[in-house]
């Protein structure tokens, strides 16, 4: 598993937690977006084939 993979599901937990436990304000929602981007970029580019390899 990749690393943003794991912080993309971190930050989509403490969205979670933030706004279904605590009540949060408007801006925790942001948590949500930023990790459910991280989590489909992180899949989109470790399943691309024809993605350079760093050299």
């Amino acid at each position: 598993m990749d690393l943003g993979i794991l912080i993309g599901l971190a930050l989509i937990v403490i969205w979670g937690i933030g706004a279904l436990a605590f009540d949060g304000p408007g801006w925790i929602h942001l948590l949500l977006t930023v990790g459910v981007f991280v989590v489909i970029w992180r899949i989109v580019v470790t399943g691309d084939r024809r993605h350079p390899e760093a050299k």
